[in-house]
């Protein structure tokens, strides 16, 4: 049996108590000691150096944690639940807005407009005329299509090819305030289409999809509406105070990559509501300045719209919402 003793020494020899041993090995026992309680020590500075390192991180985490959780449970209030039902509808209203306001204006200021696609921009007449009642009635009708959930891929891609067709035929993408706000536009409906692909739930023989393509092609669909939706944000956030340009900027980028998606969405829209209603009140001014804020007024309500059927509908499954609820 091995020995197991602590107080006698090995074969009946007495052993040498801790002060002999370092005596005779010449080994500082309690120097070790302290050396060894030092970098304990330090160790331990070091840590809580690195933990100060990483608090700011872990304040804004929590923060940001809070401040989304706040908005998740926004929607459990007995108010919101009630409305919730005719927020979709009420979205797509704002989204297509702006397109029934300029057909409304076409046919409003009709002479106005062909004096001044015929005489300024020297097209023909009959094309002016044509190209007028066209895009008129396809803005109201497609728009309606839109709001009602009824042949939206075809409403979808007419109100975007009216969006590029009269930016060439006014000669309007000169600007670049006009091509990030239009792209936000179409952005919005990207995002109206996606609301209304339904999930499939089975397919040939009853048997259910272990992949679905319209949930996929969904996803694609939400992931480029957002991208294109922050591009307004771009020049916006720059013409305004540091305060804002800080949260347009954080509610754009994590907006872009569906992280905290209803926070970002419900931060965005704030800040253009309190945009447009102090700086585009049309409704003060009898000028010509009115119809510009208008046409301003009527596009961001657009986008808002957009980022209140996010709002609903969530970031897709391309975001990191998504990523975090699989992982």
């Amino acid at each position: 049996m091995s020995y197991r003793g602590t107080n006698n020494g090995f074969n009946g020899v007495p052993a040498m108590n801790q002060q002999q041993q370092q005596q005779q090995s010449g080994f500082d026992y309690n120097s070790a000691q302290n050396r060894a309680f030092n970098a304990v020590n330090n160790g331990s500075n070091n840590h809580s150096a690195n933990g100060n390192n990483g608090s700011f991180m872990t304040k804004l985490q929590k923060t940001l944690d809070q401040m989304n959780t706040f908005a998740e449970d926004l929607t459990d209030k007995p108010f919101v639940k009630k409305l919730q039902p005719y927020i979709p509808g009420l979205a797509r209203f704002f989204i297509v807005a702006t397109f029934y306001e300029d057909s409304i204006r076409l046919f409003t200021q009709w002479s106005d407009q062909v004096f001044f696609l015929h005489k300024w921009k020297h097209y023909p007449r009959w094309f002016v005329v044509c190209f007028l009642v066209l895009v008129t009635l396809v803005m109201s009708v497609g728009s309606t299509f839109l709001v009602l959930r009824k042949q939206t891929n075809y409403a979808t891609a007419s109100l975007c090819a009216c969006i590029i067709v009269q930016g060439l035929v006014y000669g309007l993408f000169t600007g670049s305030s006009f091509i990030l706000r239009n792209f936000s536009v179409i952005g919005g409906l990207l995002i109206a289409f996606s609301d209304s692909i339904v999930q499939n739930k089975t397919t040939f023989g009853m048997l259910p999809e272990l992949q679905d393509k319209s949930q996929k092609f969904k996803g694609y669909l939400l992931l480029a509406g957002r991208i294109l939706i922050v591009l307004m944000f771009v020049g916006f956030a720059f013409s305004k105070s540091w305060f804002t340009v800080i949260l347009t900027l954080s509610g754009t980028v994590c907006f872009a990559i569906g992280y905290k998606t209803k926070l970002a969405s419900l931060l965005l829209g704030l800040i253009l509501v309190v945009y447009n209603l102090s700086l585009n009140n049309y409704w003060l001014h009898t000028d010509s300045k009115r119809d510009f804020l208008r046409y301003e007024f009527y596009q961001n309500l657009s986008i808002i719209g957009g980022l209140l059927l996010v709002t609903n509908t969530g970031a897709g499954d391309y975001s990191v919402d998504s990523k975090k609820k699989i992982y």
